[in-house]
C-alpha cells in the first residue's frame, strides 16, 4: 500500500479508501445487497491486513448501522490512531425545519449519533453528505466549527456540491475564522469525468484533497459489457446514473478491458490505476474480499501515457447524474443559502 497526506491536513491516509455504504443490515436500509456484520469484518480485516487505513461510511447507510459494524471492527482489529475514520451527515429535515432546530442544532444531534453509533469519541474526518439548500451555509460551517473545537471532529470535508459551493463556503470560513472544508467526495471516474471541468482545479489551486465515490462506476469498469452481478441487476440508482449514457460509456469500458488484457491484471486495476493519477484517494466500495483485494493492487500499476490518453481519448460530456441531478433549490431564489441573521455575503 502506499499513502498520501489528505489535502493540507496531517492526516496520513491510504490511496484506497474503503467505501462502507455495502456494509449493515439490509431490513435498515435500501439496499438488499449489503452484507451483514460477520462478512462485513471479514472484509475490514482484509483491508487492515492489505494496509487499507482510511475508511468512509455515514450515517445514512442502513440507518446507521454501517456505522456500527465499522466501529465495533476497526475497535476490535486496529488502533484508533492508526486508522482514518470519516462519517457523513444528512441535510435537516422537514419535521426539523418545522419545529426550528437550527443547522448548528442538527449538527451536533447527528454528530452525537455518529459517535455512538461509531464508538468512539472523535471522527478523523466529518463530511457534508449533500448540499442543504434550506440551511444558511453560514449555520453548517458554524456547526462543524463547534464540532472541531470541541475536539470531536479533526476536520470536515464536503461531498455531492459544485466548485463554487466550496469556493465560497471556504471564503466564508477564512472570513469568519471557522475550519474549512480540506477535501471533497464528488462522483468521478473514468467514464463520467464532469468534476475535470473546474472542481479539479479548484482543488489543486487550494490544496483541497479529493475523494471520489463510484470509482468504478457501480462496478461497471470492472467487468465487461454485458455481464452483470446481484447488485448491478437490483441497483436502480446505479441505474439512474449510468444507463442514458450507456452506449458511449461501453467504448471507454471495452478498452479498459483491452489494456487489462494485455497487461495481464483485472479491469479494477486499470480503471483505479487511471483514476489514482487524478486524486487523492478513490473510495471503493466493499462487499466481497476481491473487491479490496483488487482495489489494493491497483495502487502498485503504473499505466503508459500512452495508455491513459487512448482511456481518456473517446469520452464525451455527460449530464449530471446521481445525487447532483436530484439535489436542487426548491426555488429559483438562493439567496437564503448564505444568509443568517445579519450575516450575508
Amino acid at each position: 500500500m502506499q499513502y498520501t497526506t489528505l489535502g493540507r491536513t496531517d492526516l496520513r491516509v491510504s490511496r484506497i479508501c474503503m467505501g462502507c455504504m455495502g456494509f449493515g443490515d439490509a431490513q435498515n436500509g435500501q439496499h438488499s445487497w449489503t452484507v451483514d456484520e460477520e462478512k462485513t469484518r471479514e472484509i475490514i480485516r482484509r483491508g487492515l491486513d492489505l494496509g487499507v487505513n482510511f475508511y468512509d461510511t455515514a450515517i445514512a447507510y442502513q440507518s446507521g448501522t454501517s456505522e456500527q459494524y465499522v466501529g465495533r471492527a476497526l475497535r476490535d482489529f486496529a488502533k484508533r490512531d492508526e486508522v482514518v475514520v470519516a462519517t457523513k451527515f444528512l441535510p435537516r429535515t422537514p419535521d426539523e425545519i418545522a419545529a426550528g432546530i437550527t443547522g448548528q442544532q442538527h449538527i451536533a444531534r447527528m454528530l452525537d449519533k455518529s459517535l455512538q453509533n461509531l464508538g468512539m469519541d472523535h471522527v478523523d474526518l466529518y463530511i457534508y453528505h449533500m448540499w442543504d439548500w434550506n440551511t444558511p451555509i453560514y449555520d453548517i460551517l458554524d456547526g462543524l466549527n463547534t464540532a472541531v473545537k470541541a475536539g470531536k471532529v479533526r476536520y470536515i470535508g464536503i461531498s455531492n456540491c459544485y466548485a463554487w459551493q466550496l469556493a465560497k463556503a471556504n471564503a466564508l470560513a477564512e472570513r469568519e475564522g471557522f475550519a474549512q472544508f480540506v477535501s471533497v467526495q464528488g462522483h468521478y471516474n473514468l467514464i463520467f469525468r464532469e468534476e475535470e471541468r473546474e472542481m479539479a482545479m479548484l482543488c489543486a489551486e487550494d490544496g483541497i484533497a479529493m475523494t471520489p465515490y463510484s470509482a468504478l462506476a457501480s462496478g461497471r469498469l470492472a467487468r465487461l459489457p454485458g455481464e452483470t452481478t446481484k447488485r448491478a441487476a437490483e441497483d436502480s440508482y446505479a441505474r439512474f446514473k449510468y444507463d442514458a449514457t450507456q452506449a458511449q460509456d461501453e467504448v471507454i469500458i471495452r478498452r479498459v478491458a483491452e489494456i487489462a488484457e494485455r497487461r495481464g491484471v483485472s479491469m479494477t486495476e486499470v480503471s483505479l490505476a487511471w483514476l489514482l493519477t487524478k486524486v487523492t484517494a478513490p473510495i471503493v466500495g466493499a462487499t466481497k474480499l476481491h473487491h479490496i483485494e483488487g482495489a489494493a493492487k491497483a495502487v502498485d500499476l503504473v499505466l503508459t501515457d500512452e495508455e491513459a490518453a487512448y482511456l481518456e481519448a473517446p469520452y464525451v460530456p455527460h449530464p449530471l447524474a446521481g445525487v447532483m441531478a436530484q439535489n436542487k433549490p426548491a426555488n429559483k431564489d438562493e439567496k437564503h443559502v448564505w444568509t443568517t441573521g445579519a450575516q450575508k455575503i
